[in-house]
């Protein structure tokens, strides 16, 4: 956990240009699709003023749009817009060639690699452990 966190931290630090936690709420909604600010808040497990603020600053950069909540006239769904789309893609691939240079400079072998790749995996999407 901590080697992966300073790997993230490493990345994160060369990605001036979106913070953090911009990315990490611009991926949310890519993974998760339109959403409401609770439910974001809640998703990026912060509070709702703070997402408030940062889907705010978001939405005047061009990146991010409100729409009304179609089964909720009090809520908005939130959407990343083209541009945004385009950002988290220019950051994604940014992420991607660094990790990718770690990696070719690491020696290790394109086996011992997706290993890693299939135990990360398994361990992000194992909910619960096995009583066996």
């Amino acid at each position: 956990v901590v080697l992966s966190a300073r790997l993230v931290r490493e990345i994160r630090r060369n990605s001036v240009d979106l913070p953090a936690a911009s990315t990490r709420l611009m991926s949310l909604l890519d993974e998760l699709g339109p959403s409401t600010v609770g439910a974001l808040a809640q998703a990026d497990r912060c509070s709702q003023p703070t997402m408030t603020g940062l889907v705010h600053g978001l939405v005047e950069k061009g990146w991010l749009q409100r729409q009304p909540h179609p089964d909720d006239a009090r809520s908005a769904l939130v959407s990343m817009t083209p541009e945004g789309r385009q950002k988290l893609t220019a950051v994604r691939r940014r992420n991607a060639a660094l990790v990718a240079e770690r990696i070719e400079s690491s020696g290790r072998s394109e086996e011992e690699l997706a290993t890693a790749v299939a135990v990360l995996s398994d361990l992000l999407h194992h909910d619960q452990p096995s009583n066996t």
